[in-house]
């Protein structure tokens, strides 16, 4: 029986892998298995961390409306007054 070489496909998908995770340390940049799990755990972070930016950058501006708002409160009061009347009516 003559002898069957394996294709270079699997080989290549590994290499792929590889470089992805070829920052991470120890067996997490070595060993296959580890590195498609590491692989799949830091993608998945990655979502979950962007939607968490998002929510942190949507309140930073939040608090930066109302930091606008007291000190307009605190130096021109009657300016914000005027404000207020203008949003009731």
């Amino acid at each position: 029986m003559t002898r069957i070489k394996r294709g270079y496909i699997a080989r290549k998908r590994r290499t792929k892998i590889r470089l992805f995770t070829s920052s991470f340390r120890g067996a997490h940049s070595r060993l296959t298995r580890t590195i498609s799990q590491q692989k799949i755990k830091a993608l998945v972070s990655a979502n979950r961390d962007r939607d968490r930016k998002k929510r942190g950058f949507r309140g930073l501006w939040i608090h930066r409306i109302n930091a606008i708002i007291a000190q307009m409160g605190i130096l021109k009061g009657n300016c914000l007054l005027m404000i207020a009347n203008e949003i009731i009516t």
